[in-house]
């Protein structure tokens, strides 16, 4: 079994937090993170570990042909697969006497995904790879991603998308100041199975769920910024990304109320936790400050702030 490992000593940098994953070659591993920590994180891996990322950046050969610039690659890394499977597995034979200027971005990332596929390196780092593609793009990077693991190559991507991290990854994680976590998910289709009788009890650990496409991912509520209704909907929100949930803010509202959350607006909830700054605006006009990458405001209602106030032992 092919693996490699990221630890702190290959880290060693005062932007990251430490942490330490192995990364094996039965599955594909995805990180997600904000993207100022995924370019420090590239940096660390190229320099630090002399480990290539691939990114798209590096030169293709534009004025040639789609097929010119496989069968260039494809002899250059001496690649085994023949040239028309690889215009096959990377859906290029359509275009394949077409110049690469006068390809689409997609077309153009295919041939890329072809590129590092022929350069046989272990182990592969993506990053971004299906950012701003096209559906038939984004299928062809993950039955890429199969060929990858049947090789016994490891895998890992980055991308700052939870949804292409779910979508990409056996195994997800999320790295953020506080280090690196498995993202937990719960599948639909496990979740509606009955208990067996004769499960042995479990601690009642409480989760919030929300959608993200078919799966069910499940935040800790530290990690939460604020909840947000929309158009009748609890929405999860961490920094700029938002996720839905099948409850209404006043189902969740209680639950909360024990991990510090105050329901601040009749549209929000916000973890008192990570609140900066309470701003006034006017009179009757004010917002709270959120402590996370983006500095979020959200609106406290004018018969709040005396509350809020006495939470946080400033009157």
């Amino acid at each position: 079994m092919a693996h490699f490992i990221i630890d702190q000593e290959m880290i060693n940098s005062e932007s990251l937090p430490s942490f330490s994953l192995t990364i094996d070659d039965s599955y594909a591993t995805t990180i997600y993170s904000d993207t100022d920590m995924q370019a420090e994180l590239v940096k660390v891996l190229r320099e630090n570990a002399g480990i290539p990322i691939f990114d798209q950046q590096e030169g293709l050969y534009n004025r040639l042909t789609v097929e010119n610039n496989i069968t260039f690659f494809h002899k250059w890394f001496g690649c085994r697969t023949p040239i028309p499977e690889i215009l096959v597995l990377f859906d290029l034979h359509s275009c394949a006497k077409k110049p690469l200027y006068k390809c689409s971005e997609s077309e153009i990332r295919r041939v890329y995904f072809a590129k590092y596929f022929m350069s046989g390196v272990s182990p592969m780092v993506f990053r971004e790879p299906i950012h701003g593609v096209d559906i038939r793009t984004i299928n062809t990077f993950i039955n890429m991603l199969q060929k990858i693991k049947e090789d016994s190559i490891p895998v890992l991507v980055l991308v700052s998308n939870m949804e292409h991290a779910l979508l990409l990854g056996d195994a997800a994680y999320k790295l953020h100041d506080n280090g690196l976590h498995p993202v937990e998910v719960d599948e639909e289709e496990n979740a509606s199975e009955p208990d067996s009788p004769d499960a042995p009890a479990t601690t009642n650990l409480f989760k919030i769920p929300a959608k993200v496409d078919d799966k069910m991912i499940l935040f800790d509520p530290p990690e939460i910024d604020y909840i947000e209704s929309q158009d009748g909907k609890a929405m999860i929100v961490i920094n700029d990304e938002s996720y839905a949930m099948d409850s209404t803010l006043s189902e969740i509202e209680k639950k909360l109320e024990i991990y510090g959350f105050y329901r601040c607006h009749r549209s929000y909830i916000v973890n008192l936790q990570k609140v900066r700054e309470i701003i006034t605006w006017s009179k009757n006009t004010y917002s709270l400050r959120i402590d996370n990458k983006i500095q979020s405001t959200i609106p406290l209602s004018r018969t709040k702030i005396q509350d809020i106030q006495e939470k946080f032992s400033l009157k």
